[in-house]
């Protein structure tokens, strides 16, 4: 996923093939296999092209991040305290671009997030982040599962593919 992901453009398994071939021995089969894994997970669609197919990422990488973060926050038993103990572990970096993301979500969607006063307080980003995650989630298809079963050769997290 990671390749078709960065390219963000229809690929055929002998791309991601001779681009995996640059850091290990890989076979054909074996990118082909779990590039026919994933359609049938439906995390790509396929279309055909001659003799081969071309795959394309049915989600970007942000959204599925996004479903992963909004899956493990929903299983909480206390929301608040697992996104002040998330931002908490956020370098300085993660949070100028959570206080940017917050922003956009500001600018966008005003209804969804009210402007804050100037002395906003860590407890009050987390809540007004929390509303953000709840109110705009992003579009993932429902076929994007939050973990990848452990079936069969492809044990490995989509993710770092």
């Amino acid at each position: 996923m990671s390749r078709v992901w960065q390219w963000n453009r229809p690929v055929t398994v002998r791309e991601v093939l001779e681009d995996l071939q640059r850091e290990r021995s890989i076979a054909y089969t074996t990118v082909m296999t779990v590039m026919d894994n994933l359609h049938q997970k439906g995390w790509v669609r396929r279309e055909v092209d001659g003799r081969a197919y071309r795959y394309t990422a049915v989600s970007t990488r942000a959204a599925y991040a996004a479903a992963l973060m909004n899956e493990a926050w929903s299983k909480s038993d206390n929301p608040a305290a697992a996104l002040v103990a998330f931002f908490g572990m956020m370098s300085p970096t993660q949070r100028d671009a959570l206080e940017d993301a917050v922003r956009m979500v500001r600018r966008d969607r005003p209804e969804v997030i009210p402007e804050a006063a100037p002395e906003t307080t860590p407890e009050s980003a987390s809540e007004s982040a929390s509303e953000a995650t709840r109110e705009a989630a992003p579009e993932v298809p429902p076929e994007v599962p939050g973990e990848v079963p452990s079936e069969g050769a492809d044990r490995e997290h989509p993710a770092g593919r």
